[in-house]
C-alpha cells in the first residue's frame, strides 16, 4: 500500500512538471533564458496554421504515392509498347514537375496564414537567412527549368557528361539521374549542365550512331576488309538499316607501326543495344578476318 501511494505521488509530481514546462508561460520563459524573442516567437507561431501542417503530411504522403503509381503505370507501358517508350517517359518528367509544383504551393497555402505583415516578414528575414542555405539549391532548380525549355536532352536519351555515359533515368527539380551502362545511378546537380559540355547521342530518337575502330596491317587487302565491315553490319539482328553505314579508312601509327584504321559508323536499332551490337559486329569481323587472313599492324622490313 506504501509503495502504490509513493508511486502515485511521484506520477503526480512529474504530471505537475510536464504541466508547467508546456505551459506558455514556461515556454516563453524558457525562449528568454535561450536568448529568443518571445515575442517574435509568438508571432511565429500565429502565422503558422498547425491543422494545415497535419494536412501538408498527408498531402506530402499522397504526392509520393500518386508519384510512385505514375512510374509504375510508365513502366508497365514501356514493357507493352517499346517503340512509345520515350514519349510515356517525356509525359512522366512533365507530369512529375506539375506534381511537385503543385504539392509545395499546396502546402505552403495550407501551413501559413499568408497575409501582408507575413509576406512582409518571409521576405524580409526568412528569405535573406534561408537564401544563403539553399542557394544550390535555387540555382538547381532555375537549372532544371531551364533543362526543361532548352532541352539540351531528354528523358531516355544516352549522354556523356563529366566521364559519364548512361540513360537519362529522369529530370527532376534540382537534379538529373543516369544510369550507367555499369548499372550504377548517378545522380548530377542541374546546375552543373550549365558550365560543363553534354554529350547527346541519339537526341530523343531510339536509333543511334555507334562508332567502331578496327586496324590492319599496310600490306593487308583494305578493300576486301571493308567489305567485311559493311556485311558485319548489315547483317546484325541490331543495325538499323534505314540509316547509311559510313566506313572511313585513314592509315595511322599505332605502337610505332603503321597501321589502316578503317572505322565503321553505323547505326543500332535502339540505344540499349549499343553494346550487344559492337559485341556482334566485332565478332563478326574478327572471324572473317582470321577466314581471310587479314593480318594486325606489325612492323614491315624491306630491303633495298
Amino acid at each position: 500500500m506504501k509503495t502504490n501511494f509513493t508511486l502515485t505521488r511521484a506520477l503526480f509530481r512529474t504530471g505537475v512538471i510536464a504541466a508547467a514546462l508546456l505551459s506558455p508561460a514556461s515556454v516563453l520563459a524558457q525562449a528568454e533564458l535561450a536568448g529568443a524573442d518571445p515575442e517574435a516567437l509568438t508571432q511565429f507561431a500565429r502565422v503558422i496554421r498547425w491543422s494545415g501542417v497535419v494536412t501538408s503530411i498527408f498531402v506530402i504522403i499522397a504526392a509520393f504515392i500518386v508519384l510512385r503509381f505514375i512510374r509504375n503505370f510508365v513502366e508497365g507501358l514501356s514493357e507493352q509498347f517499346a517503340s512509345r517508350r520515350l514519349l510515356f517517359q517525356k509525359i512522366e518528367t512533365i507530369v512529375q514537375f506539375f506534381v511537385y509544383v503543385g504539392t509545395g504551393a499546396g502546402v505552403l497555402a495550407l501551413s501559413l496564414r499568408l497575409d501582408d505583415r507575413v509576406l512582409a516578414v518571409i521576405g524580409g528575414t526568412v528569405a535573406v537567412s534561408v537564401g544563403f542555405a539553399v542557394k544550390d539549391v535555387v540555382a538547381s532548380f532555375i537549372a532544371g527549368i531551364m533543362i526543361m525549355m532548352d532541352r539540351p536532352f531528354q528523358v531516355g536519351d544516352r549522354v556523356d557528361f563529366g566521364g559519364q555515359y548512361g540513360d537519362i533515368s529522369a529530370i527532376g527539380l534540382r537534379s538529373v539521374r543516369m544510369q550507367t551502362l555499369d548499372d550504377n545511378t548517378v545522380t548530377i546537380p542541374n546546375n552543373k549542365f550549365l558550365s560543363e559540355l553534354t554529350s547527346c547521342g541519339n537526341y530523343g530518337a531510339l536509333d543511334m550512331q555507334v562508332g567502331m575502330n578496327f586496324y590492319i596491317g599496310v600490306d593487308q587487302d583494305v578493300d576486301r576488309a571493308q567489305q567485311i565491315l559493311r556485311e558485319a553490319a548489315v547483317t546484325s539482328r541490331y543495325v538499323h538499316l534505314p540509316k547509311p553505314i559510313v566506313i572511313l579508312v585513314t592509315q595511322t601509327i599505332r605502337e610505332q607501326y603503321v597501321a589502316v584504321q578503317l572505322r565503321l559508323k553505323a547505326y543500332v536499332a535502339d540505344t540499349r543495344f549499343e553494346k550487344a551490337f559492337e559485341t556482334d559486329v566485332n565478332l563478326r569481323v574478327l572471324k572473317a578476318f582470321r577466314e581471310e587472313k587479314i593480318e594486325p599492324p606489325a612492323l614491315l622490313h624491306r630491303s633495298v
